[in-house]
């Protein structure tokens, strides 16, 4: 025998042999099994999918109810449940923890759920529309009574009294009508802006500064 032939003959005695009538039969049944059960999974799925759209359309049927909601399940159950509602013009929302009681709740559109319904739901409890409207005018009572007291605290009292102050020195009714004619003045504090004024002209400040000299020269 000759080279090539023995390197042939060789190959033919590795291929693996033939599969008998048997194996054959066998892999026939379990590629049909295979297909009964992706079938099976389809319909299923089909099935669930028409209770959904049943379940839906009989909510919208009834003008009274506002919300639906369904029972836990897991995401691809839910992901069919938030199609049929989007088709449907539902608002949804989950709710709960995954593998455990995650679930769906559908509302009408005109009757979409507010910011405290769902944080309550969120927090596995039930909204109670009263409560949170009496607990939010709580709230906003709450913080204009801390407004008015800061402003409260903010107020600058005046420490004197200036009735009595001009009262002992000038009478009663002339005190009260220096202290009407009194306003409060940045710069100058509480004294007559007018008062402050210095009227005095040049000639009057030179007169007073050589009388100033001149009695200092006196003193000497």
């Amino acid at each position: 025998m000759d080279l090539l032939g023995s390197i042939l003959g060789s190959m033919d005695a590795s291929k693996p042999p033939p599969p008998s009538e048997k194996e054959k039969l066998l892999k026939k049944k379990q590629k049909e099994l295979a297909a009964k059960m992706e079938e099976k999974h389809r319909e299923a799925k089909l099935k669930f999918r028409t209770k959904v759209e049943t379940q839906i359309n009989d909510f919208l049927k009834k003008e009274n109810e506002k919300t639906l909601k369904f029972s836990a399940m897991d995401q691809y159950h839910r992901s069919v449940v938030h199609d049929v509602s989007e088709i449907a013009g539902l608002v949804t929302y989950s709710f709960g923890e995954e593998d455990v009681d995650r679930h769906i709740q559908v509302w009408k559109k005109e009757f979409s759920p507010c910011e405290g319904e769902l944080a309550a739901l969120r927090r596995g409890e039930e909204w109670d529309p009263v409560k949170e409207k009496l607990d939010k005018e709580e709230k906003e009572w709450r913080e204009k009574l801390e407004v008015e007291r800061s402003r409260t605290l903010n107020q600058v009292t005046p420490k004197t009294n200036y009735h009595s102050k001009y009262e002992h020195l000038i009478g009663l009714d002339s005190a009260l009508d220096a202290a009407k004619k009194t306003e409060t003045n940045a710069q100058y504090g509480m004294v007559s802006a007018e008062q402050k004024k210095d009227r005095r002209t040049v000639e009057d400040i030179q007169a007073e500064l050589r009388a100033k000299k001149k009695q200092k020269v006196d003193h000497v």
